[in-house]
């Protein structure tokens, strides 16, 4: 019998150390995560749903940016419904916001190009803040930044402003961090 569960073209895996050279453990878990979720959900690619799903059940820093429970329990209510309504139009199609010009790069197949946007928006975002390991919160910041991508679509519709959630999230990256 034919296994129906579409596969994820492999890619070419960074090696253990510019993993851990870049993002943080914590950060390393939700994109194993976005995966498992992606090939759960028979999804071509990895998208920025995918990523803000995982950031948000893997990350307590994640978690406490929004605006208490019942805004975050509406986040996750829309995120799981995604698979089996909403987000079934999303199969089959490339998420594509226009951040990034739709250039292959290397290693980037099963990520859709948002995705590979916030995940390089949130490695700028580590550097300008001196660190050299993004994490979660910057990953969210990187999504929420995003207007035309999925994850923003998800919020929108959760009722949750993008914008202001990049704020919160830009207000506790500092808080932690300390002054630049």
């Amino acid at each position: 019998m034919q296994n129906r569960t579409p596969r994820i073209p492999e890619q070419p895996a960074p090696t253990r150390a510019e993993l851990d050279a870049t993002l943080t453990v914590e950060l390393t878990s939700v994109l194993t995560g976005a995966r498992r979720r992606a090939l759960r959900d028979g999804d071509r690619q990895i998208d920025t749903a995918h990523l803000l799903h995982s950031l948000i059940e893997s990350d307590p820093e994640v978690r406490t940016a929004f605006a208490g429970g019942p805004q975050l329990a509406k986040v996750l209510g829309y995120l799981v419904q995604r698979s089996i309504g909403y987000g079934l139009r999303w199969q089959g199609a490339v998420e594509d916001s226009g951040t990034v010009p739709l250039v292959r790069e290397p290693g980037a197949d099963g990520w859709s190009p948002s995705a590979v946007a916030a995940m390089e928006g949130a490695r700028q975002r580590a550097e300008r803040r001196g660190e050299m390991r993004a994490g979660g919160l910057d990953l969210l910041a990187a999504l929420a930044a995003d207007p035309e991508c999925r994850a923003v679509e998800v919020l929108d519709r959760a009722g949750v402003e993008a914008a202001w959630l990049a704020g919160r999230t830009a207000d506790r990256t500092t808080e932690t961090s300390g002054p630049a």
